[in-house]
């Protein structure tokens, strides 16, 4: 923001208050800041939006110089179809969340997957930069009570949600969860304040020393960093915390490994960085191991039909 300057920033907002507060709902992660540093702020006021709490979340009439209003459903995120492979690294990560666990969780149908698993847990809490429908699941069956949070206790914790209607009405007026800006949530010191944080991500690719790409592949890109890095350092620093990065063992159908010698695409998480891999074939803890050792449990994690010629790279690059 310091760096681009923001002339006019257009944002949907919650409908007003009778103290003049409209909120930024579903997504607080740079609009509270950016809503304040543009010259020109317009807001669109959406009846539909929720009305979220959180520090920074509202918006005094005062601060807008232009408001129009237009009625519409949010976008909805589709409900994403789930593999066996989903289903298998779903139930390997949900058997490394203890009770008392705060969670943060990426995109996509993994980490609903998880959630569906954690229903025999006691006390979780929910510290994440993307609050997925599976959390809110877990919030309304008890699951999730924050309790054990030493930070923003009692508090569900996120910095932007998408995911269906009933999810936003859930948030509506709701003060047991807080959206807070992106520089708090995924502050590493602010996240590792938090006991046994437990940290999932996705990787497109996980290459023979651990390293993490989860932008490009096949030649395209897919992502950006997102607040991957920043979770994987703010759960590993925490108290008995985890930092999962997850992938299916194959992409493009089976035709292509995902765990390769090296990365086509840009270092997300750096191999020093890097703490528990899962696969549909399983899991290793990378800390404290050597780069044998590494390049071993990474190839044991590999489909099968990848695994000889990922072993021949490995003894070419005198990983082993």
């Amino acid at each position: 923001m310091e760096h681009i300057g923001i002339d006019t920033f257009l944002v949907t907002v919650s409908p007003m208050d009778r103290h003049g507060y409209f909120t930024f709902g579903t997504g607080n992660d740079y609009s509270s800041k950016v809503a304040r540093a543009a010259k020109h702020l317009i807001v669109e006021v959406n009846d539909q939006m929720p009305r979220v709490y959180g520090s920074l979340a509202q918006l005094h009439v005062s601060e807008v110089e232009v408001i129009v209003e237009n009625n519409v459903p949010l976008l909805e995120l589709p409900v994403p179809e789930s593999s066996p492979e989903d289903a298998t690294i779903g139930r390997i990560i949900a058997e490394m969340v203890p009770d008392g666990a705060c969670l943060q969780m990426g995109v996509g149908a993994l980490p609903n997957i998880v959630c569906s698993q954690l229903s025999g847990r006691k006390d979780l809490g929910i510290h994440t930069e993307a609050l997925c429908p599976g959390m809110i699941d877990l919030i309304e069956a008890g699951v999730v009570t924050n309790r054990r949070k030493r930070l923003n206790t009692g508090k569900t914790v996120f910095t932007f949600a998408i995911g269906q209607k009933a999810m936003y009405d859930f948030l509506d007026d709701n003060p047991s969860v807080e959206s807070h800006p992106v520089d708090y949530v995924n502050d590493p010191y602010v996240i590792a304040q938090n006991d046994n944080v437990v940290s999932v991500n996705a990787a497109l690719q996980v290459d023979l020393t651990g390293a993490a790409n989860a932008e490009h592949l096949l030649g395209h890109q897919y992502s950006a960093t997102g607040g991957q890095l920043d979770f994987v350092r703010g759960a590993y620093a925490s108290r008995g915390g985890k930092s999962i990065i997850a992938c299916h063992s194959t992409a493009a159908k089976g035709k292509v490994s995902r765990i390769v010698a090296r990365l086509e695409g840009p270092v997300t998480t750096p191999r020093t960085d890097t703490q528990f891999v899962v696969t549909e074939f399983g899991w290793t803890d990378l800390k404290g191991k050597s780069s044998t050792e590494r390049a071993k449990a990474l190839i044991a994690l590999a489909h099968p039909e990848f695994q000889g010629e990922l072993t021949a790279a490995a003894k070419s690059m005198h990983l082993i």
